[in-house]
């Protein structure tokens, strides 16, 4: 396989290439460098590219790989979404910098720099990672590699361009309402949405528990790996990577409609890739009947509270608030108003609703659902638009993401085909809480059934 090829290949067939020694770290480096180069112009995928230091980070895996270590991602080039710190490089977040460059890695850079990966630089998430789209007054737009007049997501809209683009072969993202799973949907890649706990995010929750880091690949294995390095260590199960190898035993899947709002309208198209993926898991022998969990609406008054209690907790701790865009300041204001007694009940009415999802999981092993509800919204959408018209406009396409994100549960987006102007789109697995052995079998048993990685943007 020639270099251009193994850009395409993904991130777990990179590290099996650097391990065979049919291709050399910087080399592999190098052809990501170039690509970066030819396409970044166009998408607009990272802040900043860290071409020095991932060249001397190479040459020092290179050297790993020839002493005979081997890591799940020892050389691999790996993409860092612009909410993680990089030692010696600002986090942007999508804005300007309201801090000095860190002086350490965050824990999850930390592992993947311990386990050789390379990292390639910071790509672009929306103003504080508010959005489902990647647009700031600072750094511009991101655009889907699949239709540059479409968003490819948010907020890790950088990270999944980057991947899907054939940059990289894997990239870090964090969802705190949708934000792996969307851009891996967006941009037809595999995205997962971790247990809350499995990931270290430092000695503080972001956004009272609804935020986690997750990985994004081109194909389920990509994830897997980088998930055996960034995870913690005290979960029993073995590799993630081998439970992507491994098909699952008959499962018993909730095909659920139903969200906290209601049944909500989803465009023709990819309710009928729901349905698609639900013959498809049958054909693979596992039983799919329609069942709702038994939550109500008490989820969305839940993401409410912690999502705009959140954003303005982040937006205290910040040196500039003058500098953030005027709907994140305005989003941050609503969220001031939120008291501290209602933000300590809300979170102690989240033990009810996993005492209700628990039962749910005595009856069914996974559950199905949609992903974003309509097509990707175009470039310039929410160019300039205040708080309220930008909530109200997401809100119509998010509402089978945020209950996943205040139980903390895991969630997988998996590509699902595309539409009739060439979009990608996606569906989701759940699973219990550190179910991602499970959702990571699953998933890779419908990719060996249906595979999705072959297709590349035609840039």
């Amino acid at each position: 396989m020639d270099l251009d090829e193994l850009l395409w290949a993904g991130a777990d067939a990179q590290a099996q290439a650097l391990r065979d020694g049919t291709v050399s770290a910087p080399d592999l480096l190098e052809a990501v460098l170039r690509r970066a180069d030819a396409v970044d112009p166009r998408l607009n995928l990272f802040r900043i590219v860290y071409a020095a230091e991932a060249r001397a980070a190479a040459a020092e895996a290179q050297r790993r790989l020839d002493a005979g270590e081997r890591t799940p991602l020892l050389g691999v080039p790996i993409a860092v979404k612009d909410d993680l710190d990089v030692a010696g490089d600002v986090t942007g977040m999508g804005g300007r910098p309201q801090f000095p460059p860190a002086e350490q890695d965050a824990p999850t850079v930390a592992r993947l720099r311990a386990a050789g990966a390379v990292i390639v630089g910071h790509t672009n998430t929306p103003d504080r990672c508010l959005w489902p789209f990647t647009e700031t007054l600072t750094h511009g737009a991101t655009r889907n590699p699949w239709h540059l007049d479409h968003t490819s997501g948010g907020s890790s809209g950088g990270s999944a361009a980057a991947v899907a683009a054939g940059v990289v072969g894997a990239a870090t993202g964090s969802d705190g309402g949708g934000s792996v799973r969307i851009p891996a949907m967006f941009c037809g890649l595999f995205g997962l949405k971790t247990t809350r706990g499995l990931i270290d995010m430092g000695p503080e929750e972001h956004w009272h528990g609804l935020s986690v880091v997750g990985p994004l690949g081109r194909r389920v294995a990509d994830a897997a790996a980088m998930l055996d390095v960034i995870a913690e260590e005290d979960h029993p199960g073995g590799l993630y990577r081998d439970s992507a190898d491994t098909d699952p035993e008959p499962l018993r899947i909730a095909l659920a409609w139903r969200t906290p709002l209601g049944k909500v309208p989803i465009e023709a198209q990819r309710k009928q890739a729901v349905l698609e993926t639900a013959e498809r898991l049958r054909a693979l022998g596992h039983e799919v009947v329609v069942a709702d969990p038994p939550l109500g609406v008490r989820p969305t008054q839940q993401f409410m509270i912690r999502y705009l209690r959140g954003v303005a907790d982040d937006v205290a701790a910040l040196p500039h608030p003058e500098w953030l865009e005027p709907r994140t300041r305005r989003i941050a204001a609503v969220g001031r108003r939120i008291p501290d007694g209602v933000l300590a009940r809300t979170r102690a009415a989240e033990h009810d609703l996993d005492g209700r999802m628990r039962g749910f999981f005595h009856d069914f092993d996974v559950i199905l659902q949609p992903g974003w509800t309509g097509r990707q919204p175009r470039i310039g959408r929410y160019h300039g638009a205040g708080a309220a018209h930008t909530l109200a406009g997401v809100s119509m396409g998010i509402p089978y993401f945020p209950t996943w994100n205040v139980l903390g549960y895991p969630a997988a987006a998996v590509p699902a085909g595309r539409d009739s102007v060439g979009l990608p789109m996606g569906v989701q697995l759940i699973g219990p809480s550190f179910g991602e052995h499970q959702l990571l079998s699953l998933a890779g048993q419908l990719e060996r059934a249906h595979p999705w990685a072959g297709d590349r943007p035609a840039l």
